[in-house]
């Protein structure tokens, strides 16, 4: 049974979850996620389980320690803060209400409650594990207490019917009930495929179940920052600066695209 905590989340874009134990109680959460703690909160980092607990683990992302903090300095609140990576928010999720288990994106996972199990889930179809892109491996949380997972940019919770069905893109689809049916289809139309921008393959999701979207997947995010990266040496080399020099950096170092 998983330990019984308090939260607050707080700030808008670049949240972090601060959590309150009380003597004895814990919550684990990836090696480097934490901001601050009350002195009397001990830590202990560890494969969680052993080797296969830590690769199983490495595999959708995350660390392959996890780190355990736990209040042992007598009866008063101890708190201890957790900072999400990258803009966007993070969504706590009562797994005792939602069935004990739940699936995200991999590398969502951000802290949980002493006794929630983060496993590696893979997609159940041969088309979303080929061509799912990020939704091949997924991360399922287990127990029946309080885990908190972080999306990037803005998050969209849709509530989806009996056989309601919503087609999203592969990177924004960040967490969902394991009620909810996942499967990937393929773009219609051979310009929609080559020139949409969208990729292949669009992930299908029917209900009933719930449903979490984020606007801004961090594979979307790294791309934008490594293609604006590029264009800047591109504009240093050719001796132009600036957003114009990306542009002229790229046509005389050969981009064709321009």
């Amino acid at each position: 049974m998983a330990d019984i905590i308090d939260y607050s989340i707080i700030g808008d874009d670049m949240q972090i979850v601060e959590i309150e134990l009380d003597s004895g109680e814990s919550v684990r959460a990836e090696a480097g996620a934490m901001m601050y703690m009350s002195s009397k909160i001990q830590m202990d980092t560890s494969t969680g389980g052993g080797l296969f607990k830590g690769l199983k683990r490495a595999i959708t992302g995350e660390s392959f320690f996890i780190t355990n903090f736990t209040h042992k300095g007598g009866s008063d609140k101890a708190h201890v803060a957790f900072g999400a990576p990258y803009p966007g928010k993070i969504i706590p999720l009562d797994l005792g209400e939602l069935g004990e288990s739940y699936l995200c994106q991999k590398d969502a996972f951000l802290c949980a409650a002493k006794g929630i199990n983060i496993e590696v889930a893979f997609t159940k179809k041969i088309g979303a594990g080929l061509f799912g892109g990020e939704g091949f491996i997924l991360q399922k949380l287990e127990g029946d207490g309080m885990a908190f997972v972080h999306a990037g940019g803005t998050i969209i919770k849709k509530e989806l019917a009996a056989g309601e069905n919503l087609r999203v893109d592969t990177g924004c689809l960040a967490a969902f009930s394991e009620s909810v049916d996942y499967d990937i289809r393929f773009m219609g139309g051979f310009k929609n495929a080559l020139f949409g921008g969208e990729g292949l393959a669009l992930a299908s999701v029917t209900g009933p179940g719930t449903v979490y979207l984020q606007s801004l997947p961090f594979s979307r995010l790294a791309d934008r920052i490594s293609a604006a990266s590029i264009g800047q040496q591109r504009g240093e080399k050719s001796g132009f600066g600036g957003v114009g020099g990306d542009v002229l950096g790229g046509i005389l170092g050969g981009d064709r695209s321009y």
